[in-house]
């Protein structure tokens, strides 16, 4: 037993080793999704921690208690049943099971990804276009895009919407929570708030090829003043992000430096959407700029919209109105 001890404390100190360069982003959370799932994390682990501690306990102690030198242990050859062992294992795995069931069903819903967040401040919008091997953020309402870099305002919601113009990819900033499949052709939601600012590492969890290992990027929260600066700052830049700017962006690159472009055609992110959709359009994508630009100054209501059919791009100046009808 002495040994058996010893083995498991030269076991756990090396874990502690292992660990000891771990950054845990998931449990340091700094917005709310993220704090919810921290809570839903500790829960779970409590738990399971009902179930596992016992059973190792037990584990240890059967053994050292029914060993063959010990004769003061019952010797019962015949036994098959126990009333309270049978109460025991199946009452507490019923009520761990109703309370998993409730947790679930309730934060399913109350985490729900594509549900926006309640805030009386404005949200941001980001489209968001995973590539080989990095990530392209637009801001629609500004007019700017970057690569490898994301930046928002504390305490005002993101509406992320994410596609993929290559394989599937997984959106995911540990610290503010919530990871969301980018696909081709399809477009995903995701509403996130950051309380604190700060840098966040950003990444794909989902293998990608050669470059996935390098597919990180860096989310800037920041204060009003540090977004306008920054947006300022994209806007500073001469790159423009139009139909050939991206098509050289799309080329399949690894370390990706993080670059600006001040000028982005309007409507990039749905033709993006719908080049891989083959004859049928993304409505959705195209409704939600739609919206979005209602809701801007009026100066910039007017939509360039691309539709890309076989590679070749069509553009035609459509309201809000028109569009929604």
């Amino acid at each position: 037993m002495q040994a058996l001890f010893s083995r498991l404390r030269y076991a756990g100190v090396g874990v502690a080793v292992l660990l000891s360069g771990c950054n845990l982003e998931v449990l340091t959370p700094k917005g709310d999704i993220g704090s919810h799932e921290k809570s839903l994390i500790l829960i779970a682990l409590g738990l399971m921690a009902v179930v596992a501690i016992p059973v190792i306990a037990m584990t240890l102690w059967f053994p050292w208690r029914y060993r063959k030198s010990n004769k003061n242990a019952t010797y019962a050859p015949n036994w098959s049943h126990s009333t309270k062992i049978e109460l025991v294992v199946w009452t507490i795995p019923a009520i761990i099971v109703a309370i998993l069931a409730v947790i679930t069903w309730t934060s399913s819903h109350a985490l729900d990804p594509y549900k926006p967040l309640e805030s009386d401040a404005k949200p941001v919008t980001v489209q968001v276009v995973s590539m080989d091997w990095k990530w392209l953020f637009v801001y629609p309402e500004y007019g700017v895009a970057s690569v490898n870099e994301l930046a928002f305002p504390t305490n005002r919601p993101v509406n992320f919407q994410i596609t993929s113009d290559s394989v599937m990819n997984a959106f995911f900033i540990p610290q503010l929570g919530s990871q969301i499949y980018a696909m081709a052709g399809m477009e995903t939601k995701l509403h996130l708030i950051a309380r604190e600012p700060g840098n966040y590492a950003g990444l794909s969890t989902n293998f990608s090829g050669e470059g996935f290992s390098d597919m990180h990027f860096q989310a800037i929260a920041t204060s009003e003043d540090g977004f306008k600066d920054w947006i300022a700052k994209a806007k500073a830049s001469q790159a423009t992000l139009d139909a050939e700017g991206y098509k050289t962006l799309a080329t399949p690159s690894e370390k990706t430096p993080v670059s600006y472009y001040g000028n982005v055609t309007p409507g990039l992110f749905g033709s993006v959407v719908n080049k891989h959709m083959g004859e049928m359009s993304h409505d959705a994508a195209m409704h939600g700029e739609m919206q979005m630009q209602h809701d801007a100054p009026q100066e910039s209501m007017q939509m360039d919209m691309h539709h890309h059919e076989g590679g070749d791009a069509m553009s035609s100046n459509t309201s809000p109105t028109q569009a929604e009808k």
